[in-house]
């Protein structure tokens, strides 16, 4: 492939108006999407291709990205999943850095976030007031924004026209864009556990067979019927982009498989879903909770936990006050709803990420739980 050019024009345009203008890297072109930003210092290879990120354009806050590279997708595990990768792809519709490092060392690394980025078709801009952009979306809250990399000069209008026609981030079905279109088998243990994949990342997949189970990955619309034929120990409903209202089907189905009352473990979307299928409600965070340092506190033990976070919906927690749910941990900062369980089912969920990936490893322990409902003793203690 040829190698990108270091001299792109770039521009980042926001809803309210506010042009950026700075030094393009990664794939010439122009692109729709929400405008978020992570507190993340390091994993922007796990973040670009996490699925929950499709049609965001993604600001790193740490001044610096890119020091380390870009390992191989072929650099995988025992079970051949990537180990750096959270998907096949980059998800994310652009990358906004205040520093992009062009010369990256790492024994891993094998290209640089420029030239990585160039061969996935994603454009990013550096050079910009990363901090100001970061304020912005802070005091206002998430917004769309076109993100425009080009040779020449950019056109402005153009830019403007092309976002005022965009649909909004909410409105639009991405979980149907990344979930897989037919059934992956991973692994050869005894139990089995399907995986609703909703936008799974592959950190949930690894952490599932490092407990011996066989993971049955089905796409987000696959009726309860067909879930139920595979004789399954559990199934986990996985994390993902978008709405969690416009996931219907899902919804649909994990309502009959509550009424089933089998094993059910959710991960930040899959804890939206589970909570809309018992009656909940949700709603659309300010400016949402992306980054590894996001503190969590279970109300039964006291116990605060650092945990890995990408989301900007969230669960109301008034609205789940007969749905059979209790409230098991909040943010620190927000109180938001990160936890809930149910009083008289086996099921659980977070609206953390307990797979990390990137992140600390603080609550992969989530996963032991979820192995105990189904009864299968854990490979990991």
């Amino acid at each position: 492939m040829v190698a990108p050019k270091r001299d792109y024009n770039a521009a980042l345009l926001l809803e309210d108006g506010t042009l950026f203008w700075g030094r393009g890297f990664g794939y010439p072109t122009t692109k729709v999407g929400e405008v978020v930003f992570t507190t993340g210092m390091v994993g922007y290879t796990e973040s670009i291709t996490d699925p929950s990120y499709r049609g965001q354009i993604l600001t790193f806050t740490y001044p610096l990205i890119g020091n380390y590279g870009v390992p191989l997708y072929s650099d995988v595990d025992q079970n051949n999943i990537p180990l750096n990768f959270e998907s096949d792809q980059a998800q994310v519709s652009g990358v906004v850095v205040s520093e992009l490092c062009r010369a990256p060392s790492h024994w891993r690394s094998k290209k640089s976030l420029d030239s990585w980025l160039y061969e996935e078709g994603v454009p990013g801009i550096e050079g910009i007031d990363s901090r100001e952009l970061t304020k912005k979306l802070r005091v206002q809250g998430v917004m769309m924004g076109v993100l425009a990399v080009a040779e020449d000069k950019i056109d402005v209008e153009d830019v403007r026209r092309l976002l005022a026609s965009a649909k909004k981030y909410g409105e639009q079905d991405f979980v149907s864009v990344v979930s897989v279109k037919e059934p992956i088998i991973y692994g050869e243990g005894e139990h089995k556990v399907v995986l609703i994949d909703c936008g799974v990342k592959y950190g949930i997949i690894r952490e599932l067979l490092k407990r011996g189970l066989k993971v049955i990955r089905v796409p987000y619309n696959t009726s309860v019927s067909e879930i139920m034929e595979y004789n399954p120990k559990g199934v986990l409903v996985s994390n993902g982009p978008g709405d969690p209202k416009i996931c219907v089907k899902t919804v649909e189905t994990v309502k009959s498989l509550v009424d089933e009352g089998i094993p059910m473990l959710g991960i930040c979307l899959g804890l939206q879903i589970i909570a809309l299928s018992l009656g909940g409600d949700t709603y659309k965070l300010k400016y949402g909770h992306r980054g590894q340092n996001k503190p969590c506190i279970d109300l039964k033990t006291g116990r605060n936990y650092i945990t890995s976070q990408n989301h900007g919906y969230a669960v109301d927690p008034n609205s789940i006050d007969k749905s059979g749910l209790d409230i098991w941990m909040i943010n620190a900062d927000d109180k938001t709803v990160e936890g809930v369980y149910h009083e008289a089912k086996p099921i659980l969920a977070v609206q953390y990420h307990p797979e990390a990936s990137p992140g600390p490893y603080d609550t992969t322990y989530i996963f032991d739980m979820f192995a105990q409902r189904m009864e299968v003793r854990s490979h990991t203690t």
